[in-house]
């Protein structure tokens, strides 16, 4: 699963690396990536010829905006990736879709899981075409946010648990069960405390934890997970892995306090805490 931190790497390489490039053609050799579009050709034709002016992020999309004033939507949020190719190379058969470029090169998008997804829409229908983005809630990877801010905004959810704050987007946006875990251990949390139960300088410091982690790992180009789903464009894996306190670390010491960190189930979910160090 990629995060915020992973989404944004891929961004930032896009925006780079196809930004201002013309589409030569587009195919469709895998199944099931496209489902909004009724054939393959009507999503080919809406791409083709267009120019890709930026590439942005909303939430856990990456959306590249077009000159043909639609916006190609891309989702590897729950699986897939997404590399840069030369037209030569042997196209892998878990290849969804290409998009050769005229200038050359290709952008291809793998997908083993059958959970990527592609669809073009209006850019000023996006938020149509995904309604949950109408209510996200801090992106802190795109916008500044004070701590008196973000504690009067968490402070509505006074009976919600500190790890089902970090996962709902209509608070915090692009976060996901990697960097829930990693910011609470940051932080000092437990996951299971109520929000009505911190103190200010508790707030302060959960702030500061969601705030510096998503930077840190965006700085380091994002996590690569047991999963070994997100790579970066050239296929590389994060490079914040090794950085990882708490997250699959079940059964190894703690590096703050030499606890030994704890695998437990929180609403039917995996979470990862060390016990001794998170109140």
């Amino acid at each position: 699963m990629a995060e915020q931190p992973e989404i944004e790497t891929l961004r930032r390489d896009l925006d780079r690396e196809v930004g201002g490039k013309r589409i030569k053609t587009v195919e469709v050799p895998g199944s099931g990536a496209i489902p909004r579009h009724t054939n393959k050709k009507q999503f080919t034709s809406l791409l083709e010829g267009a120019k890709i002016n930026s590439v942005l992020r909303r939430d856990l999309l990456l959306v590249a905006k077009l000159d043909t004033g639609d916006a190609l939507v891309i989702d590897i949020s729950e699986g897939g990736q997404v590399r840069r190719h030369a037209a030569k190379d042997a196209v892998d058969k878990a290849t969804k879709v290409v998009i050769t470029f005229t200038q050359g090169g290709q952008l291809r998008v793998n997908d083993t899981t059958g959970n990527a997804e592609l669809f073009v829409v209006p850019f000023d229908q996006l938020t149509e075409a995904v309604p949950a983005l109408a209510d996200l809630g801090f992106d802190v990877l795109d916008e500044a946010v004070s701590w008196t801010v973000f504690g009067e905004r968490i402070l509505r959810h006074r009976g919600t648990k500190l790890r089902a704050l970090l996962l709902d987007r209509s608070v915090i946006a692009g976060v996901g069960p990697v960097y829930a875990d990693e910011i609470l251990h940051a932080s000092g949390l437990r996951p299971d405390r109520d929000i009505s139960s911190l103190s200010t300088q508790e707030i302060r410091r959960f702030f500061r934890a969601v705030v510096e982690t998503l930077h840190e790992a965006a700085k380091h180009r994002g996590v690569t997970t047991s999963d070994d789903q997100y790579h970066d464009l050239a296929g590389k894996p994060g490079g914040w892995t090794a950085e990882l306190q708490v997250y699959e670390r079940d059964g190894k010491a703690c590096q703050r306090c030499r606890g030994v960190v704890s695998k437990v189930r929180l609403a039917n979910k995996a979470v990862y805490l060390c016990e001794a160090c998170q109140v």
